[in-house]
């Protein structure tokens, strides 16, 4: 219900961008995950220090972290690529702004000869059913799967929903990193890795991203959703923070045509330019809990 009532109350949000007082002493506070700083945070906040003098102070910590700060109000905002979780406390106080559609992508060594995966040998390799990869159409060589650690990572977490419509599924006990940086990065180094990350984050490495089932994360296929592994990503904040006014200005101007302009630049779409998705993910999660696939 949380997740009908976010997106429905984005559909109604007034995109009017209402230019901040230029002031250098006016100074936000953001944490929260790599992918989201890379598909926009970080560009937007630079613009927007110059166009009204507001700078924002940039921290990372993972969406988790992202959420729970921002609802503590140990931060003004975060940034996240999931939602909150049903009953957790340290999440309660949350609201989240939707602002880009992102994309999970399947990355691999820049020299791997491998181009496309499909669905099922994705599925398969995070049920630790794939080793090798010759069971990929590669070299007889085994492979090695670079995963996150926990199951309320943001890449994570979206993973078991998207792939297996279930928060509880468990992986292979492969190499585990704690955020997505060092993953993308000890990846770059070894011929023989294979993880996920989003696209926005990927497309900034030294990495080959593939296809999958024959679909690229670019931005026309995320947009029509013919890519498959598609989310959103947030801004969060607790509306009950006393720097709201100025978060909201922020906000805002994400959504200006100028803002807009930027998250493309990053290679993810716009949340407003692709409202169809909303509806398709919701019917999709539907017939995944029709199907009591949701654990």
């Amino acid at each position: 219900m949380r997740r009908v009532m976010t997106l429905a109350l984005a559909l109604v949000a007034p995109i009017v961008f209402a230019q901040a007082d230029k002031s250098p002493e006016t100074t936000l506070s953001w944490a929260g995950c790599g992918i989201t700083q890379k598909a926009f945070m970080r560009s937007l906040a630079e613009a927007y220090e110059e166009k009204t003098g507001v700078h924002i102070d940039i921290r990372g910590g993972g969406a988790t972290k992202g959420i729970r700060a921002s609802s503590s109000q140990e931060v003004d905002m975060g940034g996240t690529c999931r939602l909150q979780l049903d009953g957790e406390a340290s999440e309660a106080n949350a609201y989240l702004e939707p602002v880009a559609w992102d994309a999970l992508a399947v990355i691999v060594h820049k020299d791997n000869p491998i181009n496309d995966i499909s669905l099922a040998q994705l599925r398969a390799l995070y049920e630790g059913k794939i080793s090798n990869w010759s069971e990929l159409g590669g070299p007889d060589a085994p492979l090695d799967l670079y995963v996150r650690r926990g199951k309320i990572s943001g890449v994570g977490r979206t993973l078991r929903q998207l792939v297996f419509a279930n928060y509880e599924q468990e992986f292979p006990s492969g190499r585990e990193f704690s955020s997505t940086g060092p993953l993308e990065e000890a990846l770059e180094s070894n011929p023989n890795a294979i993880g996920v990350t989003g696209i926005s984050s990927a497309q900034k490495r030294d990495l080959k991203i593939l296809t999958l089932d024959g679909k690229s994360p670019n931005y026309d296929n995320i947009k029509s959703g013919a890519y498959l592994l598609y989310r959103p990503l947030y801004i969060v904040y607790n509306p009950a923070a006393p720097s709201r006014d100025e978060i909201n200005k922020f906000v805002q101007f994400a959504q200006t045509r100028e803002g807009k302009a930027i998250i493309k630049e990053n290679g993810v779409v716009p949340y407003t330019e692709a409202l169809s998705l909303i509806m398709k993910q919701l019917e999709q999660e539907r017939m995944a809990r029709d199907a009591g696939l949701y654990r």
